[in-house]
């Protein structure tokens, strides 16, 4: 089949790439120059520059220039199109609702086309990103406007999970389509082949309406289940003593009836998805009337979550961050991407700025080179001057008063020893992820430990506590090995 995917980030580049391996003849599209010029060298380190998912990159090289094109003009492939993807940034807006500008330019823009067209046959409209409710028959309404002929609209919204998209486009745990008619399931059902009447893969057919509403409830519903550990089980564990973390997570998740994914405790989740996503439903139903505290609390305690840790460490660990340098390991929202959007790190450095940091030396396998063009650009914010990239977490560690992990890499699991050959106590390592099993040696060494789902552990062998405005205080009571 002919396809127009139209927006190469990460949920475009993905479907495009996946779907050329199994032979369709693949156009993908995006206005931003630069951003196609990458892609079409062919080359992981520019292909990575822009999408960093495992495996993408040989996908795009295998297949390039032979089932996969890169164009910043649809014009001359609209002919004899079967399906056109709408994969383009779909953005909050600061009420919570969807910012459809990108999502509608790309509309006008093929309906122009697709009116001008010769050859009338029967082409599928559809909207693979996050949309609201009810976009497909706006995206119909933009057609007809436009006096397209023979085309139908269709939701297929993407399920990936962002450093494991190629995975997931190849294996998916469900396919949803939603549309209008009969031929229109069918060619879509001829695109999808190979998961219909699959064994394990579920292929559900629907409404449009439906398959947008799905999107939405999945995601909302898993950052309610994390809320709901860091939210519960993680002030549990803080709050009382001799409460195991894992032990707790174990125990609860035993019951068939639920889920170990997301049962884990952290600084909060971030990514493209769930923070807009609930934002939008928050929106979506308010305009029709419905209650949405629930919705609301979910919201609020994750974003609460980024930053909590850093007003447990000022209130419990008494450390003034005032003229201290603090190590910040991860950058990105969750390991294997470069993707930083809604990242908790974004929340921490905020914090740690406004309370007057001296420096924070920061460090992250993927995501450096994302953040200093697109984040923490110091010509758009001098205060972003404080930040210091290292090539190693031991570099970022040398000459730091704190420590804080903000993202689950793998790398940051073997860190005890690192610490201690690094930095000297008194030092203070904040674990928004639980990455130190071996915590326990670094207490007994004298280091404070302040984890996520877990009561603050003072150094045994600390000498001089931190005070909130440079005073020694008292050493804490909890005893040293406390269970987290």
């Amino acid at each position: 089949m002919k396809i127009v995917v139209i927006g190469t980030g990460f949920v475009g580049l993905p479907h495009a790439a996946v779907l050329s391996e199994y032979g369709h003849e693949v156009y993908a599209y995006d206005i931003d120059e630069s951003r196609v010029a990458a892609y079409r060298t062919g080359e992981a380190d520019a292909i990575e520059r822009y999408v960093n998912e495992p495996g993408l990159a040989d996908i795009v090289a295998e297949n390039l220039n032979r089932y996969l094109f890169f164009t910043t003009d649809i014009s001359d492939v609209v002919e004899g199109t079967d399906v056109f993807f709408f994969c383009t940034n779909t953005p909050p807006k600061r009420d919570g609702s969807t910012d459809m500008t990108f999502y509608l330019d790309a509309a006008h823009h093929l309906a122009g086309l697709l009116a001008q067209r010769q050859n009338h046959q029967r082409a599928i409209l559809v909207n693979k990103s996050t949309v609201p409710i009810g976009t497909a028959r706006l995206l119909e309404s933009v057609m007809l406007e436009h006096g397209v002929q023979n085309f139908g609209v269709a939701s297929n919204p993407e399920f990936l999970a962002q450093g494991n998209a190629v995975e997931g486009s190849r294996r998916p745990d469900r396919v949803v389509v939603g549309a209008d008619t009969v031929e229109d399931m069918q060619i879509l059902r001829r695109l999808y082949s190979q998961f219909v009447n699959h064994v394990r893969i579920r292929y559900l057919e629907t409404t449009p309406e439906t398959a947008e509403a799905i999107k939405y409830m999945s995601n909302t519903l898993l950052l309610t289940y994390i809320s709901f550990w860091n939210g519960v089980g993680a002030r549990l564990a803080e709050a009382l003593p001799n409460i195991r973390m894992e032990d707790l997570k174990v125990g609860v998740t035993a019951d068939a009836r639920i889920s170990t994914w997301g049962s884990y405790v952290s600084n909060g989740a971030g990514g493209s998805c769930f923070g807009k996503d609930i934002q939008s439903l928050i929106y979506q139903m308010n305009r029709a009337g419905r209650s949405t505290d629930l919705l609301q609390a979910v919201y609020d305690i994750n974003e609460y979550q980024k930053t909590y840790l850093i007003d447990r460490a000022i209130h419990e660990a008494h450390f003034n961050f005032n003229q201290k340098t603090v190590a910040l390991l991860g950058l990105s929202f969750k390991k294997r991407t470069n993707d930083m959007r809604d990242s908790a790190a974004l929340k921490v450095v905020e914090s740690l700025l406004s309370r007057g940091v001296r420096a924070i030396h920061a460090y992250d396998p993927l995501a450096m080179d994302e953040a200093r063009r697109n984040w923490f650009n110091p010509d758009k914010n001098h205060l972003f001057e404080r930040i210091v990239y290292f090539d190693t977490a031991r570099e970022a560690m040398e000459g730091t008063d704190a420590l804080y992990i903000s993202t689950d890499w793998e790398e940051f699991r073997g860190l005890a020893r690192t610490i201690s050959t690094t930095v000297q106590p008194p030092y203070l390592v904040i674990d928004g992820r639980r990455m130190i099993p071996d915590y326990d040696t670094l207490v007994a060494a004298g280091y404070d430990f302040l984890p996520v789902g877990g009561p603050l552990l003072r150094g045994r062998l600390a000498e001089a506590p931190y005070g909130e405005n440079g005073q020694e205080v008292a050493p804490h009571s909890t005893p040293a090995l406390h269970t987290i």
